[in-house]
């Protein structure tokens, strides 16, 4: 137990001390922790770390994707489902047959083999290209696509996994019983999904409670992937549909302060279980090179090599006939939705990075078929698979920012982040004066005093003054606008130290300094957020 809390601890160490490397190196964290891990396995006389697949399949999985389900935008995915539809679905499974038959004609693996194979290095994993894809001020509906494919390639990847696995253990497969629970599944898991959301956010209204409110966001992840995962489906799609459903229509269920509180912790949960995932996927290197110590160094880099471009082109051939044969075909949608240049497909193409979702499919391979006989190729499977996560992650990972400036779209989306600026300045501009016309309704129907409501008017006022300056172009406003962020930061700093000095005096009871702190962490929080939007 020490040694494993010892382990534990170590991890964490090296986790914050990679993220403060990557952060210092603009390179994603993902990528370091990965080579990180492979550097520490091979280091002599260290522990040997075995990553146990029902561990990320059943614990890990469900709240990531939960997370960035929730935190997705329900009408930016709707808008473009055709596109996340046919990378999610259509990619997956063309990437799916594509290894699977390079494998058979190249590698001489058995079909059925190669489809297991396929099918677990299908998925891609947009957390690292998704970073990389923000920072450089990608065009908005770029991230939507790549963000929306990484929620739902994983339920079709693990299906046809399931299938896969089951025709090697059982050695038949049939193509039309397959398609039909295919449907059943994707059905069940999205009715599943909207029962739960709907569930979950009920009880979370009924409890009106943060910590049972954040406890309960905690379950409802598994709670939406446990059942249809045990019953032969993914459990995916139905932790993307309940993720979805209550970021619709959690904002009028959940309360101001559960939505403050849960917003830090589902940041930080994620950001240490992404973290630690991406650490021992590294360190899963020492084991998989005893494990395919059998096999000749020279076979196994041709099949690496032969996997992981299979794998990459696959992905291009996709892009380019998904993004324009259906403008071509229906003129309807062409006119609705007019083609995107060139430069888009391709680097969509590009982010085709493999993670954690495959590697820890391929561990979850069963050891022996139903017959009793060993796993054909399960430990090749282990490496092709660890080879091209390497490859994708890596490779892909560190050129991603000098492709997309070679393409011209480093900062293409600036243009749509101003426009988005301007239409929020637009809605708070808008929301201040429904309040104003809120309250001189208030004054009219319960004959509050002038100087009861003076105070309260001038207050909005100044909001609305403050967020015209902000918005209207004019650079000595903006100036004026940014010396009263300082001086009111510098006001808060010193309200503060009082406050502390009368705490430590006696004068002041924690319960209350409390209480008046966090006033003024929301005021300083919501002044530099304004700061971080100029």
């Amino acid at each position: 137990m020490t040694s494993t809390i010892a382990t534990l601890v170590m991890l964490l160490a090296v986790v914050a001390a990679v993220a403060v490397l990557a952060e210092r190196l603009k390179i994603p964290p993902a990528i370091l922790l990965v080579l990180t891990g492979v550097v520490l396995a091979l280091v002599p006389g260290l522990p040997a770390l075995e990553l146990a697949p029902e561990l990320v399949l059943l614990l890990v999985l469900p709240p990531v994707i939960y997370a960035s389900a929730v935190a997705m935008s329900w009408r930016e995915f709707r808008f473009n489902l055709r596109p996340i539809s046919l990378l999610a679905v259509g990619c997956v499974v063309f990437t799916t047959i594509a290894v699977a038959a390079a494998t058979h004609w190249v590698l001489g693996l058995p079909w059925p083999v190669g489809f297991v194979l396929g099918a677990i290095v299908s998925p891609p994993d947009a957390m690292a290209p998704l970073s990389i894809a923000r920072r450089m001020q990608l065009p908005r509906r770029i991230l939507v696509i790549l963000e929306g494919e990484g929620l739902a390639n994983d339920a079709t990847a693990l299906i046809l996994y399931r299938f896969a696995v089951a025709a090697v253990s059982a050695g038949v497969f049939s193509l039309g019983q397959a398609g039909g629970m295919f449907a059943a599944i994707v059905t069940g898991e999205i009715v599943w999904g909207i029962g739960v959301g709907w569930l979950i956010l009920r009880l979370r209204r009924w409890v009106h409670d943060p910590r049972i409110e954040i406890t309960l966001s905690v379950l409802t992840p598994f709670l939406a992937y446990w059942p249809p995962e045990h019953l032969g489906g993914s459990g995916v799609l139905a932790t993307v549909t309940a993720g979805l459903y209550i970021s619709w229509n959690g904002l009028r269920l959940i309360s101001a302060a559960t939505r403050l509180q849960g917003i830090f912790f589902w940041d930080f949960f994620i950001y240490l279980i992404e973290g630690m995932v991406f650490l021992i996927t590294g360190l899963q290197a020492r084991t998989l090179i005893v494990r395919i110590s059998d096999h000749a160094m020279p076979e196994l880099a041709i099949s690496a090599a032969v996997v992981s471009a299979v794998v990459i082109i696959t992905r291009f051939v996709w892009m380019y006939p998904a993004a324009y044969l259906p403008r071509w075909l229906f003129p309807p949608l062409r006119r609705r939705d007019p083609s995107p240049p060139w430069q888009w497909p391709f680097v969509l193409a590009f982010t085709g990075i493999r993670g954690i979702v495959s590697l820890a499919a391929a561990l979850a391979i069963p050891f022996t078929t139903a017959n009793g006989q060993p796993f054909p190729g399960r430990d090749l499977i282990l490496f092709l698979t660890f080879s091209v996560i390497l490859v994708t992650l890596v490779g892909q990972g560190l050129l991603l920012p000098t492709v997309i400036r070679a393409l011209g779209l480093a900062n293409a989306g600036r243009q749509e982040r101003h426009d988005g600026e301007v239409e929020e300045y637009k809605a708070r501009r808008q929301g201040i004066e429904a309040a104003i016309k809120q309250l001189d309704q208030l004054a009219s129907e319960r004959n509050l005093s002038d100087d009861f409501i003076r105070p309260l008017r001038a207050r909005q006022r100044d909001r609305l003054k403050h967020i015209a300056h902000r918005s209207d172009g004019d650079d000595s406003h903006r100036k004026l606008t940014e010396l009263h962020d300082e001086i009111e930061l510098l006001l808060i700093a010193a309200e503060r130290q009082h406050i502390n000095e009368l705490y430590r005096s006696g004068a002041l009871k924690d319960e209350a300094r409390r209480r008046i702190e966090r006033e003024l962490d929301l005021r300083e929080v919501d002044v530099a957020n304004q700061e971080s939007e100029e």
